[in-house]
């Protein structure tokens, strides 16, 4: 553009040239900044964690057990640093980094004795590290390590072992530090790569420091890194930050077999094949031998699947261009390290490939891999300031993630910027800041691949009750053993028989089984659409007891619909009528205009012919129905400034114009006044970006040809007090205000006022404070946020199933109270106390909050107690006060963070617990949310969209992202349905899987238990069960039962699922009648009357003779227990739909009843031949088959009356030891019952 277009928007090269204050930047020349970690130490968060083998899919899912800080240590060696405790952000843990070094005597003797013992010293090694340590190294200073290693352990009790790696000596200070004068070489750098990330050791103070969060201390500005970097400088940083790209390592078919068969299950499974086979059970070893065989081959392609689809989905790489000493070269993406230059506006960029700031031109991406929210985010240049504090910055935040590309966000436009002339000027360059795993993309790829254990009571007990079982083994077997001496049974036999009875007792099955349930789960909830990359977090959503929500997007509808705008009356200070046409707004004398402030106020971009930004910002210029351009066509003008030089920038934003008016043209102008009308043109000359803190947003705007300006504020109607002159307000500003919000509207206030003579030049220096004071009201709009058509069936159905809900939104708090009522989060008759501070503010330790009911606000809380005061004398509340029991909180965000920091423990804790509303919320005010609930002992559900919420959504039990994308990896879960019924669907298939799995124990528990007791009687009969006999009963009845039995999912949401070792699971399992027909005294007494039996003792050498009389009675009637323990512990209701629901498990409990009976009564030959059964009298064969029918009458009955009073007898006798008392972890129910 030339003169006509700059005298058009009002501006003018003689504008004067002033500088707006600077800050000084100070700058760290020191060579090297990896600083300790230690000194940036910030407290633990309250966390899931996981004891003993960490990762285990198979359990955990009950209780959460929180493990706290890493296990004290002895005292260090003398000397440098051997020890560090290095805190993890991106994984909100702290780990504890041990230098070590073998002894060379020690590891050769390790090595002989592993050989002599076959292994077995080697496996014990493995499975515990510690072991290992103390025989073959001892603890090294980090610094002298260059041949040793680092023991990392982690406060979840895990620990590991990784190789001190060396890089070269060409690496030197200067240039990892930031490429300048040299300031000493290093002859090599020690480093440690852990789970991805590099640690490097700083040789100055010999403590290692996380590489991801070095910063080049010659940063100052975009001066200081325009150049890019030299050959030499890109090599050594290359060699120490590694390859740009997110490449999981691929381990070998072998490597991955070993990994599996050296698991503490397999080598159990293989002791066991080995034993059975010298025991002549050659084809149950065999079978057993090749189920696990199939079951390694599955685990192992199921490995290499998953492994290959994260690599595929992490993995990217692509043509850049990058700018090193003086020209543009054409490179991969690979090759990029922190301090490159790269070239954005190439046609072949279409994802970012690294964390970078934006240096040039302007850009819009697409951050939904990230966040889920799919909503185009613009993106500035990066301003001096911002470089220079990015040197001290953890973590991307603030005015930061303005300029900030990050890695594997996709590119929906990137422009270049323009010259003073107004054509094409530089190109869009960017400054690479984080390469591979050091990205925001490769830290939740990590948090993918190691997810934060979750440790629950379940595997804990399961441990315990199993160990019980070996040692109910070894009673039983000593009672054997008594009994084999005797009849002169051969040594080898009984320690064989001593073994043979712990696989008996301890199931090898049994982690298999319990790991299907979930396995189905996770299948059935892909059908439903909704992903989960975290399989461990189905089980915990077993034991949800709070659901918390985002309000917007996730209870509401995610676009919202303006209801009409409300301007002010002329002449009369009060709101007009509400208007839902803009045709409909009159015409406003003064220059702010309220018409023009919504066709202004936004921040909205045009790709393609659409509109995209904050679906807010669609719906309120959708409803002008104005059009927009956006203003790169419109010229040029240059910001001068002493301390940077000129720098070229659009004379205006955006364009925006009125329906039918046509683009302006110098010739049109000629035509006359009147016409002027047609041409109306309103260009937004400034924009000051949406800030969370202020709770607003602002444009300078320039009308064409005018010699003013005018500044539009949008934002919280609270906040326009502050800004706006006190005699623009309406007398009725409060009353339409609450009106609105009491019935969940949501309402924006737009305020305004015009700056007579403010130049183009002056506006872009013009400080944010400025503009946003001395304003004009102007009105307000009313959006419409429906409720999803899910919703309040959805939360009906979780407060009937009585588990607690919360909404956490950054909205308005009387908005907040009535959708929560509208939805029946809150009953409609409940009462809602607000706070407010009578005294001080939220910076204030000393202030002073009332909590106020919303309705009646005479009547108050007690402030440390939150219990309702008795309401005031002659008020409306006397009679039904004493009835109250029934009311909430509603806490906003600056009121929650003074509770936090000031209030007493109890206030903050009964706050929690009572408080169902929290408004005006922050990100990371929902994040603390969550985790303090944690901290009280729930076990938290957080649902939202992915947008502000992510946090959260990591910081939750289980975290359930409603977005578009198979897998977000902003929580475990991902929906692709748009509402909260897959909470419902999440908690279902979480206690179904939790359920089957306590279910599926028992009757594996109960299973052996039947075994053990079979095989210890015939035992006293020096028998025991056949080879076909044990296939028979594994194959054949106990897979399929164990496996059919999964698919019985729940029809309820209540919590129907006792501990492992609670009371109720205990009696289930310690009085079960299922095992009286199996006692000894009974069996010879039903076998001795007849005259067919012979009860001589059958032991011909090593070998114990399977067919006889008992062996026979003993098989045919635990064939019938079997089926009927599957039976019992599979009846449905209340918390499981009825059994005969499950087809496949009534399936095979006809089939297996209907078999065992025809081989009671009338076996064919070849079943009796192959099962060594003894033919029976039809007399004593019916007499059996009335013995089953009498033991499945007492167990049915015993399960579904007799559990219960035993489960209550050994709980009053556990009350009777102990005074009762809160677990640890359960503050909240102590909390609760003092409500």
């Amino acid at each position: 553009m030339g003169e006509d277009g700059d005298e058009r928007w009002g501006y003018a090269s003689e504008d004067e040239d002033y500088d707006s204050e600077t800050e000084s930047i100070h700058n760290d020349n020191a060579s090297m900044d990896l600083r300790s970690l230690d000194e940036r130490m910030m407290p633990d968060s309250p966390g899931p964690s996981l004891p003993l083998m960490s990762g285990d899919p198979i359990f955990g899912g009950e209780e959460r057990i929180d493990m706290g800080e890493l296990d004290l240590l002895d005292a260090p060696p003398p000397g440098p640093p051997s020890r560090q405790t290095i805190y993890l952000a991106d994984e909100d843990a702290h780990i504890r980094f041990v230098g070590y070094e073998t002894i060379t005597f020690r590891l050769y003797l390790w090595r002989l004795s592993c050989v002599i013992t076959f292994g077995i010293l080697g496996l014990i090694g493995h499975w515990f590290p510690r072991f290992w340590l103390r025989w073959v190294a001892h603890e090294k200073a980090f610094k002298d390590t260059k041949d040793g290693f680092v023991v990392v352990e982690s406060a979840y009790r895990d620990i590991a072992l990784f190789p001190v790696q060396s890089l070269s000596r060409t690496s030197t200070m200067s240039a990892i530090a930031n490429g300048g004068a040299a300031s000493g070489t290093l002859e090599y750098l020690l480093v440690v790569d852990y789970r991805y990330a590099r640690f490097a050791l700083d040789p100055r103070n010999g403590l290692f420091s996380i590489v991801k969060d070095w910063r080049d201390p010659s940063w100052a500005g975009t001066r200081s890194v325009q150049e890019g970097l030299s050959q030499t400088t890109k090599a050594q940083r290359l060699a120490l930050f590694g390859d740009n790209v997110i490449d999981i390592e691929g381990k070998s078919t072998m490597s991955l077999l070993i990994d599996e068969v050296i698991h503490p299950f397999y080598v159990f499974q293989i002791a066991s094949i080995i034993l059975w086979s010298l025991d002549d059970y050659y084809y149950y070893a065999f079978c057993i031998a090749l189920i696990s065989a199939i079951s390694i081959m599955t685990t192992l392609l199921d490995t290499r699947k998953t492994i290959a689809r994260m690599r595929e989905m992490s993995r990217f790489s692509c043509p850049v261009n990058i700018y090193s000493e003086g020209a543009w070269k054409e490179d991969n993406s690979t090759s990029l390290v922190t301090g490159d230059i790269i070239r954005l506006n190439d046609s072949s960029l279409s994802i970012i490939p690294a964390d970078m700031f934006l240096l040039s031109g302007d850009a819009i991406v697409n951050e939904s891999m990230l966040t889920g929210e799919s909503i185009p985010v613009s993106k500035l240049p990066v301003r001096d300031i911002d470089i220079a504090k990015w040197k001290d910055a953890s973590d991307v935040t603030g005015d930061l993630a303005k300029s900030f590309l990050f890695a594997g966000t996709r590119v929906v436009r990137i422009r270049g910027s323009m010259a003073v002339d107004g054509g094409a000027g530089s190109p869009a360059v960017g400054l690479v800041v984080r390469t591979g795993f050091n990205t925001t993309k490769g830290a939740l790829v990590r948090s993918m691949l190691f997810p934060k254990p979750m440790g629950f009571k379940f595997y804990r007990d399961s441990i315990r009750f199993i160990l019980v079982l070996t040692g109910l083994a070894g009673l039983g077997f000593c009672a054997s053993a008594v009994q084999f001496v005797r009849l002169g049974v051969p040594w080898v036999t009984i320690l064989i028989r001593a073994l043979d009875l712990i696989t008996v007792v301890v199931p090898p099955a049994l982690p298999a089984t319990l790991s299907i349930g979930t396995s189905f789960a996770i299948g059935r909830l892909r059908k439903l659409g909704i992903f989960c990359i975290s399989p461990s977090r189905v089980n915990v959503g077993g034991r949800i007891n709070v659901c918390c929500f985002d309000k917007t997007g996730t209870l509401t509808e995610d676009g919202l619909d303006i209801l009409g705008v409300r301007g002010l009356e002329r002449n009369l200070n009060r709101f007009g009528e509400l208007l839902e046409d803009v045709h409909d707004i009159p015409s406003s004398k003064g220059r702010a205009n309220f018409l023009y402030a919504l066709a202004t106020c936004h921040s909205l971009k045009m790709v393609d012919g659409e509109a995209i930004g904050d679906p807010l910002d669609v719906k309120m210029f959708e409803f002008t129905k104005w059009t927009l351009e956006e203003g790169a066509v419109t010229g040029t003008g240059v910001v001068k400034s002493k301390s940077s030089g000129d720098r070229p920038a659009a004379l205006v934003q955006t364009v925006v114009r009125p329906p039918g008016s046509a683009q302006f043209r110098v010739e049109d102008a000629l035509k006359g006044g009147g016409r002027h009308a047609h041409f109306l043109e309103l260009g937004v000359v400034r924009t000051f970006e949406f800030v969370s803190a202020l709770r607003r947003m602002s444009v300078i705007v320039k009308r064409l040809k005018s010699t003013s300006m005018e500044i539009y504020v949008k934002g919280a109607p609270e906040v326009m007090v502050d800004i706006c002159e006190p005699d623009s307000f309406p007398q009725d500003y409060d009353d339409i205000l609450s009106y609105y919000t009491k019935r969940g509207y949501r309402v924006i206030a737009i305020a305004g006022k015009s700056m007579e003579g403010l130049t183009w030049l002056k506006a872009q220096k013009l400080k944010r404070e400025q503009a946003e004071s001395g304003l004009r009201f102007l009105g307000l709009i009313i959006f419409e946020n429906k409720l999803k058509p899910g919703t309040a069936l959805a939360i009906q159905a979780l407060r009937q199933a009585h588990l607690a809900c919360r909404m956490i939104t950054g909205d308005n708090p009387l908005t907040a109270v009535s959708v929560a009522r509208e939805c029946g989060l809150i009953n409609q008759a409940a009462h809602v106390f607000a706070p407010t501070f009578i005294r001080g503010n939220a910076q204030s330790p000393m202030s002073k909050l009332q909590w106020t009911c919303m309705d009646e606000e005479a009547w108050i809380l007690d402030d440390y107690s939150l219990k309702p005061m008795p309401p005031p004398a002659h008020s409306s509340l006397d009679s039904e006060y004493s009835e109250v029991l029934d009311y909430s909180l509603v806490v906003t965000g600056d009121v929650f963070r003074w509770i936090i920091n000031h209030a007493p423990l109890e206030t903050l804790q009964r706050m929690l617990v009572r408080a169902q509303i929290f408004a005006r919320m922050s990100p990371d005010e929902k994040n603390e949310i969550v985790e303090r609930l944690q901290g009280l002992g729930y076990t938290v559900l957080m649902c939202g969209d992915g947008a502000n919420d992510c946090a959260a959504l990591k910081a939750a039990d289980v975290g359930i992202s409603l977005s578009e994308a198979e897998a977000s990896v902003a929580a475990p879960f991902t929906s692709r349905t748009p509402d909260i019924s897959c909470v419902l669907e999440v908690i279902k298939e979480g206690r179904a899987a939790l359920v089957t799995s306590f279910s599926c124990f028992k009757y594996m528990a109960l299973y052996s238990l039947i075994q053990f007791t079979t095989i210890t009687l015939l035992y006293s009969f020096a028998s025991s069960l056949g080879d076909f006999q044990f296939l028979y009963i594994d194959l054949f009845i106990i897979i399929p039962i164990a496996v059919t039995s999964e698919h019985h999912f729940l029809s309820s949401l209540r919590n129907g699922s006792q501990g492992m070792a609670s009371s109720g699971t205990n009696g289930s399992l310690l009085a079960h009648p299922s095992k009286g027909p199996n006692r000894k005294p009974g069996v010879e007494e039903s076998i001795g009357k007849y005259h067919w039996a012979n009860l001589d003792y059958y032991a011909e050498g090593s070998h114990l003779e399977a067919h006889n009389y008992e062996n026979t009675v003993l098989f045919l009637i635990s064939s019938f227990q079997y089926v009927l323990v599957a039976a019992v512990f599979s009846i449905g209701p209340p918390y499981r739909k009825p059994m005969w629901t499950n087809i496949l498990l009534m399936l095979s409990l006809g089939i297996l009843v209907l078999f065992s009976i025809v081989v009671l009564l009338i076996p064919p030959e070849f079943v009796a031949s192959i099962l060594e059964l003894m033919t029976i009298p039809i007399a004593a064969r019916l007499t059996m088959l009335l013995a089953v029918v009498i033991n499945a009458v007492l167990s049915l009955g015993f399960e579904r009356w007799g559990a219960q009073a035993v489960a209550q007898l050994i709980g009053y006798v556990s009350k009777l030891r102990r005074h009762r008392r809160v677990r640890d972890g359960k503050a909240y129910k102590a909390i609760e019952s003092t409500q």
